[in-house]
Protein backbone atom coordinates (compact mmCIF):
# COMPACT_ATOMS: atom_id res chain seq x y z
CA UNK A 1 0.00 0.00 0.00
CA UNK A 2 3.39 2.31 -0.37
CA UNK A 3 0.91 4.30 -3.05
CA UNK A 4 -1.29 5.46 -0.11
CA UNK A 5 -1.24 8.40 1.41
CA UNK A 6 -1.23 6.22 4.93
CA UNK A 7 -0.56 9.08 7.57
CA UNK A 8 -3.38 11.55 5.80
CA UNK A 9 -5.66 8.98 6.11
CA UNK A 10 -5.20 8.24 9.41
CA UNK A 11 -5.48 12.38 10.43
CA UNK A 12 -8.41 12.79 8.75
CA UNK A 13 -9.66 9.43 11.27
CA UNK A 14 -8.35 10.98 14.07
CA UNK A 15 -10.01 14.27 13.47
CA UNK A 16 -13.56 12.81 12.90
CA UNK A 17 -12.81 10.18 15.92
CA UNK A 18 -12.59 13.52 18.14
CA UNK A 19 -16.55 13.28 17.98
CA UNK A 20 -16.16 10.42 19.08
CA UNK A 21 -14.26 11.13 22.15
CA UNK A 22 -16.80 13.28 22.99
CA UNK A 23 -19.98 10.68 22.67
CA UNK A 24 -17.84 8.45 25.37
CA UNK A 25 -17.45 11.47 27.56
CA UNK A 26 -20.76 13.27 27.34
CA UNK A 27 -22.15 9.50 28.35
CA UNK A 28 -20.12 8.18 30.42
CA UNK A 29 -19.30 11.42 32.70
CA UNK A 30 -23.25 10.98 33.84
CA UNK A 31 -22.18 7.85 35.87
CA UNK A 32 -20.08 10.17 38.48
CA UNK A 33 -23.01 12.37 38.64
CA UNK A 34 -26.02 10.18 39.54
CA UNK A 35 -25.88 10.26 43.66
CA UNK A 36 -24.69 13.81 43.97
CA UNK A 37 -27.23 15.36 41.39
CA UNK A 38 -30.48 12.90 43.11
CA UNK A 39 -29.51 14.19 46.71
CA UNK A 40 -29.18 17.64 45.51
CA UNK A 41 -32.42 17.95 43.68
CA UNK A 42 -33.92 15.52 45.77
CA UNK A 43 -34.84 13.09 42.55
CA UNK A 44 -37.25 9.65 42.60
CA UNK A 45 -35.73 6.48 41.03
CA UNK A 46 -38.09 7.88 37.75
CA UNK A 47 -36.60 11.43 37.85
CA UNK A 48 -33.20 9.58 38.33
CA UNK A 49 -33.28 7.75 35.47
CA UNK A 50 -35.12 10.97 33.32
CA UNK A 51 -31.78 12.35 34.17
CA UNK A 52 -29.81 9.66 32.81
CA UNK A 53 -32.19 9.00 30.18
CA UNK A 54 -32.89 12.84 28.67
CA UNK A 55 -29.40 12.94 27.10
CA UNK A 56 -30.96 9.96 25.09
CA UNK A 57 -33.61 11.29 24.34
CA UNK A 58 -31.61 14.11 22.55
CA UNK A 59 -29.82 11.33 20.49
CA UNK A 60 -32.90 9.78 19.14
CA UNK A 61 -33.69 13.38 17.94
CA UNK A 62 -29.84 13.62 16.92
CA UNK A 63 -29.65 10.81 14.67
CA UNK A 64 -32.62 11.19 13.03
CA UNK A 65 -31.16 14.71 11.82
CA UNK A 66 -28.07 13.28 11.42
CA UNK A 67 -29.32 11.62 8.03
CA UNK A 68 -30.81 14.44 6.14
CA UNK A 69 -28.00 17.06 7.50
CA UNK A 70 -25.02 14.38 5.95
CA UNK A 71 -26.99 14.23 2.89
CA UNK A 72 -27.84 17.94 2.22
CA UNK A 73 -25.15 20.21 3.77
CA UNK A 74 -22.30 17.56 3.77
CA UNK A 75 -20.24 15.66 6.41
CA UNK A 76 -17.94 18.53 7.58
CA UNK A 77 -20.46 21.04 8.15
CA UNK A 78 -22.85 18.43 9.98
CA UNK A 79 -19.46 17.65 12.64
CA UNK A 80 -19.47 21.54 12.67
CA UNK A 81 -22.51 21.88 14.04
CA UNK A 82 -22.26 19.02 16.58
CA UNK A 83 -18.77 20.20 17.74
CA UNK A 84 -21.31 23.27 18.48
CA UNK A 85 -23.76 21.92 20.86
CA UNK A 86 -21.15 19.68 22.99
CA UNK A 87 -19.51 23.36 23.34
CA UNK A 88 -23.10 24.29 24.57
CA UNK A 89 -24.00 21.62 26.72
CA UNK A 90 -20.84 21.52 28.76
CA UNK A 91 -21.47 25.18 29.35
CA UNK A 92 -24.35 25.00 29.73
CA UNK A 93 -24.36 22.01 32.34
CA UNK A 94 -21.80 23.96 34.45
CA UNK A 95 -23.99 26.69 35.10
CA UNK A 96 -27.23 25.18 35.12
CA UNK A 97 -29.45 27.26 37.75
CA UNK A 98 -32.10 24.35 38.66
CA UNK A 99 -32.51 20.48 37.18
CA UNK A 100 -35.04 21.42 34.32
CA UNK A 101 -32.06 23.82 32.84
CA UNK A 102 -29.69 20.82 33.23
CA UNK A 103 -31.84 18.31 31.70
CA UNK A 104 -32.34 20.89 28.64
CA UNK A 105 -28.80 21.42 27.98
CA UNK A 106 -27.90 17.74 28.60
CA UNK A 107 -30.35 17.43 25.64
CA UNK A 108 -28.35 19.43 23.91
CA UNK A 109 -25.79 17.32 24.14
CA UNK A 110 -27.65 14.31 23.17
CA UNK A 111 -28.14 15.69 20.12
CA UNK A 112 -24.73 16.40 19.16
CA UNK A 113 -24.26 12.67 20.20
CA UNK A 114 -26.50 11.42 17.66
CA UNK A 115 -25.47 12.98 15.50
CA UNK A 116 -21.55 12.18 15.35
CA UNK A 117 -22.78 8.48 15.96
CA UNK A 118 -23.63 8.62 12.80
CA UNK A 119 -21.64 11.05 10.68
CA UNK A 120 -18.06 10.10 12.20
CA UNK A 121 -18.26 6.50 11.27
CA UNK A 122 -19.75 7.38 7.99
CA UNK A 123 -16.54 10.12 7.22
CA UNK A 124 -14.34 7.64 8.34
CA UNK A 125 -15.74 4.90 5.90
CA UNK A 126 -15.85 7.03 2.89
CA UNK A 127 -12.26 8.29 3.14
CA UNK A 128 -10.51 4.74 4.41
CA UNK A 129 -8.84 2.30 2.05
CA UNK A 130 -10.88 -1.07 1.89
CA UNK A 131 -7.77 -3.05 3.33
CA UNK A 132 -7.46 -0.91 6.73
CA UNK A 133 -11.43 0.57 6.58
CA UNK A 134 -12.05 -1.74 9.66
CA UNK A 135 -9.22 -0.64 12.24
CA UNK A 136 -9.81 2.64 11.17
CA UNK A 137 -13.43 2.84 11.83
CA UNK A 138 -12.94 0.44 15.12
CA UNK A 139 -10.54 4.06 15.88
CA UNK A 140 -13.73 5.45 16.56
CA UNK A 141 -14.41 3.13 19.07
CA UNK A 142 -11.15 3.44 20.63
CA UNK A 143 -11.97 7.37 20.59
CA UNK A 144 -15.31 6.55 22.01
CA UNK A 145 -13.33 4.47 24.95
CA UNK A 146 -10.74 6.80 25.71
CA UNK A 147 -13.82 9.68 26.04
CA UNK A 148 -15.22 7.23 28.53
CA UNK A 149 -12.00 6.44 30.30
CA UNK A 150 -11.50 10.54 30.26
CA UNK A 151 -15.12 10.80 31.94
CA UNK A 152 -14.41 7.99 34.81
CA UNK A 153 -11.09 9.69 35.67
CA UNK A 154 -12.15 13.33 35.58
CA UNK A 155 -14.97 12.42 37.68
CA UNK A 156 -12.70 10.44 40.33
CA UNK A 157 -9.80 13.90 40.68
CA UNK A 158 -12.21 15.84 40.78
CA UNK A 159 -14.25 14.43 43.48
CA UNK A 160 -10.73 13.46 45.14
CA UNK A 161 -10.14 17.27 44.92
CA UNK A 162 -13.61 18.53 46.22
CA UNK A 163 -13.17 16.59 49.43
CA UNK A 164 -9.76 17.48 49.85
CA UNK A 165 -10.37 20.66 52.04
CA UNK A 166 -9.42 22.87 48.66
CA UNK A 167 -10.98 26.20 48.84
CA UNK A 168 -11.54 29.06 46.34
CA UNK A 169 -12.06 32.72 46.80
CA UNK A 170 -14.24 33.09 44.24
CA UNK A 171 -17.93 32.11 45.26
CA UNK A 172 -18.49 31.05 41.24
CA UNK A 173 -15.41 28.37 41.18
CA UNK A 174 -16.14 27.47 44.98
CA UNK A 175 -19.36 26.45 43.47
CA UNK A 176 -18.48 24.64 40.26
CA UNK A 177 -15.71 22.62 41.95
CA UNK A 178 -16.29 21.96 45.23
CA UNK A 179 -19.55 22.35 46.81
CA UNK A 180 -21.34 21.26 43.60
CA UNK A 181 -18.75 19.41 41.86
CA UNK A 182 -20.90 17.41 39.39
CA UNK A 183 -20.99 20.93 37.61
CA UNK A 184 -17.39 20.69 36.84
CA UNK A 185 -17.59 17.03 35.77
CA UNK A 186 -19.51 18.12 33.12
CA UNK A 187 -18.68 21.14 32.11
CA UNK A 188 -15.32 20.01 31.55
CA UNK A 189 -16.53 18.69 28.19
CA UNK A 190 -16.49 22.23 27.00
CA UNK A 191 -12.54 21.75 26.45
CA UNK A 192 -12.70 19.00 23.97
CA UNK A 193 -15.57 20.06 22.08
CA UNK A 194 -13.61 23.07 21.45
CA UNK A 195 -10.68 21.86 20.12
CA UNK A 196 -12.48 19.83 17.60
CA UNK A 197 -14.17 22.61 16.78
CA UNK A 198 -11.25 24.52 15.80
CA UNK A 199 -9.38 21.24 13.94
CA UNK A 200 -12.25 20.33 11.77
CA UNK A 201 -11.70 23.51 9.85
CA UNK A 202 -8.13 21.15 8.36
CA UNK A 203 -9.84 18.14 6.82
CA UNK A 204 -12.21 18.14 3.15
CA UNK A 205 -15.26 17.19 3.14
CA UNK A 206 -16.01 13.29 2.15
CA UNK A 207 -15.54 12.61 -1.80
CA UNK A 208 -18.05 10.08 -2.18
CA UNK A 209 -20.49 13.11 -0.84
CA UNK A 210 -19.19 15.10 -3.04
CA UNK A 211 -19.32 12.97 -5.54
CA UNK A 212 -22.97 12.20 -4.78
CA UNK A 213 -23.59 15.95 -5.70
CA UNK A 214 -21.58 15.70 -8.89
CA UNK A 215 -18.82 18.20 -7.09
CA UNK A 216 -16.02 15.91 -9.26
CA UNK A 217 -13.26 18.36 -9.11
CA UNK A 218 -13.34 18.64 -5.48
CA UNK A 219 -14.06 14.77 -5.15
CA UNK A 220 -10.78 13.66 -7.09
CA UNK A 221 -8.54 15.98 -5.36
CA UNK A 222 -9.27 14.48 -2.03
CA UNK A 223 -9.07 11.07 -3.71
CA UNK A 224 -5.83 12.24 -5.39
CA UNK A 225 -4.31 12.90 -2.26
CA UNK A 226 -5.64 10.16 -0.37
CA UNK A 227 -3.93 7.85 -3.47
CA UNK A 228 -1.02 10.01 -4.44
CA UNK A 229 -2.25 9.75 -7.94
CA UNK A 230 -4.04 11.79 -10.32
CA UNK A 231 -4.93 8.59 -12.67
CA UNK A 232 -5.92 6.48 -9.75
CA UNK A 233 -7.81 9.41 -8.50
CA UNK A 234 -10.25 9.46 -11.33
CA UNK A 235 -10.31 5.70 -11.86
CA UNK A 236 -11.79 5.61 -8.31
CA UNK A 237 -14.13 8.26 -8.73
CA UNK A 238 -15.24 6.84 -12.21
CA UNK A 239 -15.78 3.16 -10.49
CA UNK A 240 -17.97 5.00 -7.35
CA UNK A 241 -20.04 7.29 -9.80
CA UNK A 242 -20.44 4.04 -11.83
CA UNK A 243 -22.35 2.05 -9.23
CA UNK A 244 -24.63 5.19 -8.27
CA UNK A 245 -28.59 4.90 -9.47
CA UNK A 246 -30.30 7.69 -11.17
CA UNK A 247 -31.17 10.11 -8.29
CA UNK A 248 -29.13 9.12 -5.86
CA UNK A 249 -27.63 12.35 -3.83
CA UNK A 250 -31.37 13.23 -3.33
CA UNK A 251 -33.11 12.72 -0.29
CA UNK A 252 -35.91 9.73 -1.78
CA UNK A 253 -36.67 7.75 1.50
CA UNK A 254 -38.89 5.73 -0.84
CA UNK A 255 -35.68 4.21 -1.86
CA UNK A 256 -35.81 2.43 1.15
CA UNK A 257 -38.52 0.42 0.90
CA UNK A 258 -36.68 -1.38 -2.10
CA UNK A 259 -36.47 -5.12 -1.26
CA UNK A 260 -32.76 -4.72 -1.62
CA UNK A 261 -32.43 -2.34 0.37
CA UNK A 262 -35.11 -2.56 2.99
CA UNK A 263 -33.49 -6.08 3.73
CA UNK A 264 -30.08 -4.38 4.78
CA UNK A 265 -31.46 -1.75 6.67
CA UNK A 266 -33.64 -4.43 8.74
CA UNK A 267 -30.77 -5.90 10.01
CA UNK A 268 -29.00 -2.81 10.53
CA UNK A 269 -31.89 -2.17 12.94
CA UNK A 270 -31.70 -5.62 14.29
CA UNK A 271 -27.75 -5.32 15.46
CA UNK A 272 -28.26 -1.85 17.19
CA UNK A 273 -30.92 -2.28 19.00
CA UNK A 274 -30.05 -5.38 20.28
CA UNK A 275 -26.87 -4.49 21.15
CA UNK A 276 -27.88 -2.35 23.91
CA UNK A 277 -29.97 -5.07 25.96
CA UNK A 278 -26.53 -7.02 26.30
CA UNK A 279 -26.10 -4.71 29.96
CA UNK A 280 -23.03 -2.62 28.34
CA UNK A 281 -24.82 0.73 29.07
CA UNK A 282 -25.80 -0.14 32.59
CA UNK A 283 -22.48 -0.91 33.52
CA UNK A 284 -21.24 2.19 32.36
CA UNK A 285 -24.06 4.18 33.20
CA UNK A 286 -24.89 2.36 36.54
CA UNK A 287 -21.34 1.07 37.46
CA UNK A 288 -20.42 3.61 40.20
CA UNK A 289 -24.30 2.73 41.97
CA UNK A 290 -23.70 -0.85 41.29
CA UNK A 291 -20.55 -0.99 42.96
CA UNK A 292 -21.34 1.65 45.68
CA UNK A 293 -24.59 -0.74 46.26
CA UNK A 294 -21.98 -3.55 46.80
CA UNK A 295 -20.74 -1.79 49.89
CA UNK A 296 -17.84 0.09 48.32
CA UNK A 297 -17.56 3.87 49.52
CA UNK A 298 -18.47 6.48 46.77
CA UNK A 299 -14.63 7.15 46.26
CA UNK A 300 -13.97 3.61 45.31
CA UNK A 301 -16.69 2.88 43.28
CA UNK A 302 -15.06 5.57 41.04
CA UNK A 303 -12.18 3.88 41.21
CA UNK A 304 -13.73 0.70 40.14
CA UNK A 305 -15.20 2.81 37.26
CA UNK A 306 -11.62 3.77 36.30
CA UNK A 307 -10.49 0.23 35.86
CA UNK A 308 -13.26 -0.82 33.55
CA UNK A 309 -12.99 2.60 31.46
CA UNK A 310 -9.31 1.41 31.12
CA UNK A 311 -9.87 -2.46 30.57
CA UNK A 312 -12.77 -1.18 27.79
CA UNK A 313 -10.27 1.37 26.38
CA UNK A 314 -7.13 -1.31 25.97
CA UNK A 315 -9.34 -3.97 24.29
CA UNK A 316 -10.35 -1.68 22.17
CA UNK A 317 -6.87 -1.25 21.02
CA UNK A 318 -6.55 -4.74 20.45
CA UNK A 319 -9.97 -4.90 18.55
CA UNK A 320 -8.33 -2.21 16.51
CA UNK A 321 -5.24 -4.60 15.19
CA UNK A 322 -7.17 -7.41 14.92
CA UNK A 323 -10.69 -6.77 13.65
CA UNK A 324 -9.70 -6.88 9.44
CA UNK A 325 -7.44 -10.07 10.19
CA UNK A 326 -9.88 -11.99 12.03
CA UNK A 327 -12.99 -10.50 10.87
CA UNK A 328 -16.12 -8.94 12.07
CA UNK A 329 -18.17 -12.42 12.10
CA UNK A 330 -15.36 -14.40 14.31
CA UNK A 331 -14.93 -11.65 16.84
CA UNK A 332 -18.72 -11.22 17.88
CA UNK A 333 -19.06 -15.48 18.23
CA UNK A 334 -16.09 -15.03 20.74
CA UNK A 335 -17.31 -12.29 22.41
CA UNK A 336 -20.65 -12.60 22.61
CA UNK A 337 -20.01 -16.00 24.20
CA UNK A 338 -17.79 -14.50 27.15
CA UNK A 339 -20.22 -11.87 27.85
CA UNK A 340 -22.90 -14.36 28.14
CA UNK A 341 -20.61 -16.62 30.37
CA UNK A 342 -19.74 -13.31 32.43
CA UNK A 343 -23.27 -11.75 32.72
CA UNK A 344 -24.57 -15.24 34.36
CA UNK A 345 -21.90 -15.13 36.67
CA UNK A 346 -22.24 -11.97 37.60
CA UNK A 347 -26.08 -12.63 38.15
CA UNK A 348 -24.61 -15.56 40.77
CA UNK A 349 -22.78 -13.18 42.74
CA UNK A 350 -25.74 -11.18 43.45
CA UNK A 351 -27.88 -14.19 44.20
CA UNK A 352 -25.95 -15.80 46.09
CA UNK A 353 -22.43 -14.14 46.61
CA UNK A 354 -22.61 -12.41 49.62
CA UNK A 355 -23.80 -16.45 51.17
CA UNK A 356 -20.72 -17.36 50.09
CA UNK A 357 -18.91 -15.22 51.31
CA UNK A 358 -17.05 -13.91 48.05
CA UNK A 359 -15.21 -10.72 47.91
CA UNK A 360 -15.98 -7.86 45.87
CA UNK A 361 -13.21 -8.06 43.63
CA UNK A 362 -14.74 -11.09 42.26
CA UNK A 363 -17.73 -8.57 41.16
CA UNK A 364 -14.64 -6.26 39.87
CA UNK A 365 -12.92 -9.29 37.73
CA UNK A 366 -16.00 -10.30 36.21
CA UNK A 367 -17.21 -6.81 35.39
CA UNK A 368 -13.73 -6.46 33.83
CA UNK A 369 -14.00 -9.62 31.77
CA UNK A 370 -17.17 -8.80 30.61
CA UNK A 371 -16.32 -5.36 29.30
CA UNK A 372 -13.18 -7.10 27.59
CA UNK A 373 -15.28 -9.35 25.84
CA UNK A 374 -17.73 -6.45 24.67
CA UNK A 375 -15.12 -4.24 23.74
CA UNK A 376 -13.58 -6.54 21.85
CA UNK A 377 -16.38 -7.82 19.58
CA UNK A 378 -19.87 -6.14 19.92
CA UNK A 379 -18.65 -2.59 20.87
CA UNK A 380 -15.81 -2.38 18.38
CA UNK A 381 -17.76 -4.34 15.31
CA UNK A 382 -20.92 -2.41 15.64
CA UNK A 383 -20.04 0.92 14.10
CA UNK A 384 -18.06 -0.67 11.20
CA UNK A 385 -20.80 -2.83 10.09
CA UNK A 386 -23.09 0.21 10.15
CA UNK A 387 -21.15 2.04 8.48
CA UNK A 388 -20.30 -0.66 5.72
CA UNK A 389 -23.18 -2.61 5.37
CA UNK A 390 -25.58 0.14 3.59
CA UNK A 391 -24.58 0.99 -0.35
CA UNK A 392 -24.08 4.50 -1.09
CA UNK A 393 -27.82 5.29 -2.60
CA UNK A 394 -28.84 5.02 1.39
CA UNK A 395 -26.26 5.50 3.72
CA UNK A 396 -27.26 8.62 5.40
CA UNK A 397 -30.45 7.64 5.61
CA UNK A 398 -30.32 3.99 6.54
CA UNK A 399 -27.32 5.13 9.53
CA UNK A 400 -29.59 7.26 10.68
CA UNK A 401 -32.76 5.12 11.08
CA UNK A 402 -30.70 2.04 12.66
CA UNK A 403 -28.94 5.01 14.71
CA UNK A 404 -32.42 5.69 15.94
CA UNK A 405 -33.01 2.41 16.58
CA UNK A 406 -29.43 1.64 18.10
CA UNK A 407 -30.31 5.26 20.73
CA UNK A 408 -34.15 3.70 21.72
CA UNK A 409 -32.32 0.92 23.19
CA UNK A 410 -29.74 2.64 24.83
CA UNK A 411 -32.46 5.10 26.15
CA UNK A 412 -34.62 2.60 27.49
CA UNK A 413 -31.56 0.80 29.02
CA UNK A 414 -30.74 3.77 30.97
CA UNK A 415 -34.27 4.73 31.81
CA UNK A 416 -35.41 0.95 33.16
CA UNK A 417 -32.16 -0.19 34.63
CA UNK A 418 -32.69 1.55 38.17
CA UNK A 419 -36.20 0.06 38.03
CA UNK A 420 -34.62 -3.09 36.90
CA UNK A 421 -32.52 -3.57 39.55
CA UNK A 422 -35.43 -2.85 41.98
CA UNK A 423 -38.19 -5.14 40.72
CA UNK A 424 -35.95 -8.11 39.35
CA UNK A 425 -33.35 -7.81 40.80
CA UNK A 426 -29.59 -7.85 40.05
CA UNK A 427 -29.48 -11.39 39.98
CA UNK A 428 -32.12 -10.95 37.71
CA UNK A 429 -31.34 -8.18 35.68
CA UNK A 430 -27.78 -9.73 34.40
CA UNK A 431 -29.31 -12.66 33.45
CA UNK A 432 -32.00 -11.20 31.28
CA UNK A 433 -29.08 -9.29 29.69
CA UNK A 434 -27.16 -12.86 28.75
CA UNK A 435 -30.09 -14.21 27.38
CA UNK A 436 -30.92 -10.96 24.90
CA UNK A 437 -27.03 -12.03 23.68
CA UNK A 438 -28.49 -15.22 21.75
CA UNK A 439 -30.47 -13.10 19.07
CA UNK A 440 -28.21 -11.11 18.23
CA UNK A 441 -25.61 -13.60 17.76
CA UNK A 442 -27.71 -15.40 15.69
CA UNK A 443 -28.27 -12.43 13.24
CA UNK A 444 -25.04 -12.39 12.86
CA UNK A 445 -24.75 -15.34 12.33
CA UNK A 446 -27.55 -15.62 9.46
CA UNK A 447 -27.63 -12.58 7.79
CA UNK A 448 -24.24 -10.56 7.59
CA UNK A 449 -21.86 -11.13 5.31
CA UNK A 450 -17.77 -11.03 6.34
CA UNK A 451 -17.27 -7.36 5.18
CA UNK A 452 -13.67 -7.21 6.15
CA UNK A 453 -11.01 -6.12 3.39
CA UNK A 454 -13.92 -5.10 1.12
CA UNK A 455 -14.45 -2.15 -1.22
CA UNK A 456 -17.94 -0.69 0.07
CA UNK A 457 -18.84 -1.03 -3.46
CA UNK A 458 -17.93 -4.53 -3.43
CA UNK A 459 -20.12 -4.69 -0.25
CA UNK A 460 -22.87 -3.54 -2.10
CA UNK A 461 -22.89 -5.93 -4.84
CA UNK A 462 -22.92 -8.54 -2.22
CA UNK A 463 -26.52 -7.69 -1.37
Amino acid sequence: MKEKNIGYVVFLTVVAALGGFLFGYDTAVISGTIEQVTAQYQLSSIQQGWYVGCALVGSMIGVLIAGYCSERFGRKLSLFFSAILFFLSGIGCAIAQDIDALVIYRIIGGLAIGMVSIISPMYISEIAIAKYRGRLVAMYQLAITAGFLGAYLVNYQLLQYAVSGAEFENATLQKVFIAEVWRAMLGMEAMPALLFLLILFFIPESPRWLLLKNNINKAVAVLEKINKSREVANEEATAIKEKMVAGEGKLNYRLLLKPKYFKVLLIGVAIAILGQFMGVNAVLYYGPTIFKNSGLSEGDSLFYQVLVGLVNMLTTVLAIFIIDRVGRKKLVYWGVSGMILCLVLIGVYFWRGEQWSWPNEVLLFLFLFYVFCCAVSVSAVVFVLLSELYPNAVRGMAMSIAGFSLWVGTYLIGQLTPWMLDVLTPHGTFWLFAVMCLPYMYIVWKHIPETAGKSLEEIEAMW
